[in-house]
């Protein structure tokens, strides 16, 4: 029971302590999470609804980090912006292959 209760306090700070951080964090596992279930069912409202949560998130950390640098501004934007890349790509491939 600690367990979970120490992962519900530290998700609870998080949330306060940085909020756009949070929510990109959601996004990032709700992403993970269509992504996943669209390998899994071949039904396209999955991928088409992860790729766009990805890409939300990738344009919101790029905006973040371009307003408020964090110590390791680099590597994020590398990431974003990777991940950026691979999901437009997603997008060209999946409106290539409809």
């Amino acid at each position: 029971m600690r367990f979970w209760s120490f992962w519900f306090n530290s998700f609870i700070l998080s949330s306060q302590y940085n909020p756009p951080r949070f929510v990109e964090l959601l996004m990032l596992l709700l992403a993970i999470a269509m992504l996943a279930i669209s390998s899994i069912l071949p039904d396209t409202p999955y991928l088409i609804l992860g790729l766009s949560l990805v890409v939300g998130a990738s344009i919101s950390i790029l905006v973040r980090e371009a307003i408020a640098p964090s110590p390791q501004t680099k590597i994020t934007q590398i990431t974003a912006s990777l991940l950026l890349v691979i999901s437009i790509y997603g997008f060209a491939d999946l409106m290539y292959t409809l």
